[in-house]
Formats: C-alpha cells, structure tokens, sequence
C-alpha cells in the first residue's frame, strides 16, 4: 500500500508542477517580480504549515540544534533561493517546455551523486542494478532527443489560436532575431538551477535522519526561503510599485504555488524521500516534461516536432527501466528482510529449547 503511495504522490508532484510552470511562465510575462514572488509564496506556505506542525509535531519534533538549524538553512538556500531564482530568470528566455525538457537532467545528476555517497546501491550483476543504469541513460537521452532535433515534421496544434497570446505581434520580430540568443542564456541558466536542485534532493534525505519531523522541516524551508529572497529584493525589487498585487493571474500563481507547491509538493516529496530515497524522486522529473508539453500545446498552441514526440516516448520508456529496477530491488530486499526475520525465529526456537 506504501508502495503504491509513493508512486501516486510522485506523480501528483510533476501534475502539480507542470501547472506552475504554466502560470509562472504567463506571470511573468504580465510582469510579477521573480523575488516578490518566492517572499510572497513562502510566506503562505509558513502561515499555513506553521500551525499544524506545531499541533501535530509538538511530541515528535526532535530539539532543533545550531548545527541542523544551518543544514536546514543551507537546504533551503540550495532549493529554493539558488533553484527557483536562477530557474525563473531562465524561464524567462525560454519556453515552459523547453524548461521542462532540460529538467531530466535531474534523475542523472541525483543518481550519480546518490552513488558516490553510498546512498543509493548499484551493482551492474543485479538486473535491477542494470535496468536504473540504462533508464537514467536512456531518460538522458530522450530529452536530449526532445530538445535538439526537430525531426522535420510539424505536428500543429487543434487549436486555430492559442487561449493564452504571451507575445505582441509587434515584438515578433524580435523575438525572433534574438531567439538563439536568449535560447542558450535561458538553457543555461535552467541547468545550473537543475544542479542546484539535484543538491537538494541529496542533503533533503541527509537531513531527515537528524530532523524527522516533516511538517516542522517543510516551515523551516519554507521560513528560510522567504527570509533570503527578502534580503536579495533589498537589493534588486526595491521598487515598492512591485510588491503591490492586484485580482489577476500574478496573484493567482502566488496563492497557487503558496498552497500546492510549497505546502503540499514540499511535503510530499519530504515524505516520498523519507521512505524511497532522493533517486526515487528525482526519477519522475521526465513526466514534468511530457504534462507541460501537452499544457503548452494547448495553452500557448505550440507546434511540436516528430523528434520532440519520440523524444518524450524515449522518456517514458527509461522512466519505466527505472522504476521497474527499483521496484525489483525493493522486493529483493523486502525477501531478504523476510529471510532474516524467519532465521532470527528459528534461531529463538532453539535458543528456548535448549535452555529446557
């Protein structure tokens, strides 16, 4: 049952992304301040797991050290300071998509890192050691496919216009001079976020261990999040005119990723790492890829490749290599434990009979 939990909540993390990733990429174009924005979201997002930590954790909440207080810092400032910053200022140059694509970097990074630590068990003998090598190689691939080659196929939109024009007519044609321009300032503005993501999946389960109250350690993030960005906007949003939010799609976005990502996402991927490791999470950023490719197709009507679509299918594919190795390996040691328990039994049994 925890089992099948894991891989529902993951799955419900990427839907929930993909719809930020929409608003943001609309937020932004109608001007919200990437700064105001993460003080703003974090802000909701402590006003409303601050409570109920308090009430629910009040007896399993360990005593918070200097040393834990500033790994928890350092968390937040790897996952959301340094990530959703340099994230956003790419999203910017590029499309939601794009964005997307470039974020299956991330189970590769995670599992490499997760290796050269020790906390994640890889031998190419096992054929679960053997299928999480080739998926990650083969989701790398896919989204390599899916961003540079083209394919020579259109395949359009149903929609006759987008629901949603991000761009006027009259700043087409710049778009278009500087599109290569913006493309590879954008892409690598992503991938350095997308590493300092990887990061924070990593120190995220090292954490846990001498924190395991998640509610408490989401605020915390959450705390600190809002608390750095206010500092960064002393410097770069000092403008009052910006943090002044009216009815519209920014305040929508803010409320938005406030109550599902920073409150529920940041827990439920607290909780899946708490049970499955970092790689376990990370393993699903492909989906991102594809969800936010059918919002954009339909949202912003845009036209995808033959080689983006195969690109996607390859992603699928070394998701599933991968998950099934990890499924393999987690009935294998789920037998192993069984074995264990059986043996440790026996071993009682003659214990007793031999004291008669």
């Amino acid at each position: 049952m925890e089992n099948g939990a894991s891989y529902v909540a993951m799955v419900l993390v990427q839907l929930a992304y993909g719809g930020s990733n929409i608003l943001m990429k609309i937020a932004l174009e109608k001007g919200l301040n990437q700064l105001v924005f993460i003080v703003y979201r974090h802000l909701i997002a402590v006003l409303l797991l601050g409570p109920l930590a308090y009430v629910l954790e009040r007896k399993q909440r360990p005593s918070l050290s200097v040393k834990v207080m500033a790994k928890i810092f350092v968390l937040s400032s790897l996952g959301t300071t340094i990530h959703l910053n340099v994230y956003y200022a790419g999203l910017a140059y590029t499309s939601a998509t794009v964005a997307s694509a470039l974020s299956n970097v991330i189970p590769c990074l995670t599992f490499l890192v997760a290796v050269m630590l020790g906390m994640e068990k890889l031998s190419i003998k096992n054929a679960s050691g053997r299928a999480k090598i080739i998926g990650s190689i083969i989701c790398l691939g896919g989204s390599l496919t899916f961003t540079f080659w083209k394919g020579g196929y259109l395949i359009r939109s149903l929609l006759k216009r987008p629901l949603i024009s991000l761009q006027d007519t009259s700043k087409a044609s710049d778009v278009l001079k500087h599109g290569k321009e913006n493309w590879i300032k954008g892409s690598l503005l992503i991938l350095t976020s997308h590493i300092a993501w990887s990061a924070w999946l990593i120190l995220q389960a090292v954490i846990y261990k001498a924190y395991p109250a998640r509610l408490s350690l989401t605020t915390l993030i959450c705390f600190f999040a809002s608390l750095q960005s206010s500092v960064l906007s002393l410097f770069f949003a000092r403008n009052r005119s910006l943090w002044k939010l009216g009815v519209n799609v920014q305040l929508w976005t803010i409320i938005y990723c406030g109550v599902v990502i920073s409150s529920l996402v940041y827990y439920l991927q607290t909780w899946c790492i708490s049970k499955k490791g970092p790689v376990f999470a990370a393993m699903f950023s492909p989906l991102l890829l594809v969800i936010v490719g059918i919002f954009s197709a339909v949202v912003f009507k845009e036209q995808f490749h033959l080689g983006s679509l195969i690109g996607a299918c390859i992603i699928v594919l070394g998701l599933y290599c991968v998950l099934w190795g990890k499924r393999k390996e987690s009935l294998y040691n789920a037998q192993l434990e069984n074995q264990k328990g059986v043996a440790d039994c026996n071993t009682q049994e003659i214990s007793v009979t031999t004291i008669k």
